[in-house]
């Protein structure tokens, strides 16, 4: 499933900064925007796969859970 995130980039001297807007803590740096673009995709994709791990172990063992998509505008 593809999603989409707004991806936030500023020139700061000789490096560029980035980070997503929608999720706290994913940021990266690169001298470029193409490089700060990829470390960014990079950075959301780790940043996910750890906060899903941590919520299925947080569930591990739990008689009722819920499951759903939300969907938002």
């Amino acid at each position: 499933m593809k999603r989409e995130f707004t991806a936030i980039i500023e020139r700061r001297g000789n490096w560029y900064i980035g980070y997503i807007e929608e999720i706290s803590g994913v940021n990266t740096q690169g001298k470029t925007i193409k490089e700060v673009r990829e470390n960014l995709r990079e950075a959301l994709k780790l940043i996910m796969e750890v906060n899903k791990s941590l919520v299925e172990k947080e569930l591990k063992g739990k008689a009722e859970i819920i499951r759903e998509p939300i969907v938002v505008d």
